[in-house]
């Protein structure tokens, strides 16, 4: 008789489709305080599953760090938080080469802060399993650099496969919405709620949970038809928020077919991002985009030069750098990789443009 082969625990994963999937590091540098570094973490929140939730961050790390383990790890997008003399900034660049754009975080309100507000704030269970939804508002127009922050925001997510998503799967929603008046870009994170439309609190909660408390009726249709003096705040009713599930949804009584009133209750955090500036590389490279600077076509060409004479001459120094390693190892007869890594970190230290420490001037 053949051995039973398990199939659910024997099951390849398809790393191919995983490799796909966007990822992030979300980090901050250098001082930030004590209220950045919780929206940093409320920030990965968000973003969860496809984040590192435990990244851990060292005063020695460099960008360079990052972009190394990124590439074993497919990470895809980085979100980079810094304080300055001006302000909070948040960088978000693309993996391994750019684009990156700057903005300027002009205010910010935490998870917790935005729990604090509702009366009934919803405890979080199983909606951070599943990627959020995105929602992009207000992102229409000609302007480049609004198409590309539309792009950005888009791809920091897994896509959405209409034909084979399950409706349970739709846990989160994430909303970018540019206001065309201040040029902001607020950042909003909400979970659904999917609840019974058309009855009184009484039948919903028979319909939802277990039989209540009977003990204070003679019968239960005096508990039932209570409802018919209920308040209009008693009642769920049926509005433009209700809808016909196409599939079973989470929660008691959420069948296929059956209508439910779908409301977003907010968990934060809440961002409001103002667009500085967009770099063609990742936090380096030729400025495509400022909002503040406005340079004029012989400025735009000066600066190509440069950046083309620093490259280089960064080539030059590499090619040289190598030369020297390569004729000093020959010349003692074999491998000598302490001096060698030790002169290639010192051409780093001297040519690396991409420190996490870097100056933000041209910001102001």
């Amino acid at each position: 008789m053949a051995k039973r082969k398990k199939k659910r625990t024997h099951v390849k994963p398809d790393e191919a489709a995983i490799a796909k999937v966007p990822k992030s590091f979300v980090i901050k540098v250098g001082p930030v305080g004590r209220s950045l570094a919780h929206l940093v973490k409320d920030v990965r929140r968000a973003m969860e599953p496809n984040t590192a939730m435990n990244l851990r961050e060292r005063k020695g790390n460099k960008l360079k760090d990052f972009v190394a383990v990124a590439s074993q790890l497919s990470v895809t997008h980085l979100l980079l938080f810094s304080r300055t003399a001006a302000g909070v900034n948040l960088r978000i660049g693309r993996l391994p080469r750019g684009p990156t754009l700057t903005f300027r975080v002009t205010s910010y309100g935490l998870s917790t802060d935005v729990l604090a507000l509702q009366n009934r704030p919803k405890s979080p269970g199983f909606e951070f399993k599943t990627a959020p939804l995105v929602v992009l508002n207000g992102f229409g127009g000609d302007d480049k650099h609004v198409k590309l922050m539309a792009t950005m925001f888009q791809n920091m997510f897994p896509p959405i496969q209409v034909q084979t998503m399950k409706l349970a799967d739709a846990r989160r929603v994430i909303l970018f919405n540019l206001n065309k008046e201040t040029n902001e870009v607020e950042f909003r994170h909400y979970t659904i709620s999917v609840k019974v439309t058309g009855v009184s609190k009484s039948v919903k909660t028979i319909i939802q949970t277990d039989v209540p408390d009977l003990g204070r009726y003679n019968d239960i249709s005096d508990y039932i038809l209570k409802g018919a003096f209920a308040s209009e705040s008693d009642v769920e009713d049926a509005g433009e928020s209700t809808v016909t599930l196409s599939q079973k949804y989470i929660g008691k009584g959420n069948r296929q077919a059956e209508q439910r009133a779908i409301r977003l209750v907010e968990m934060g955090p809440r961002i409001q991002l103002s667009l500085l500036k967009i770099q063609a590389g990742l936090c380096e490279g030729e400025v495509i985009y400022h909002s503040i600077v406005q340079k004029t076509p012989a400025q735009v060409k000066e600066q190509e030069c440069r950046l083309q004479k620093a490259n280089a001459e960064r080539a030059r120094r590499r090619a040289e750098q190598e030369k020297n390693v390569a004729a000093k190892k020959q010349a003692e007869g074999g491998d000598n990789d302490d001096d060698a890594e030790e002169a290639e970190e010192e051409e780093d230290d001297d040519d690396d443009a991409m420190d996490v420490d870097e100056d933000e001037g041209d910001e102001e």
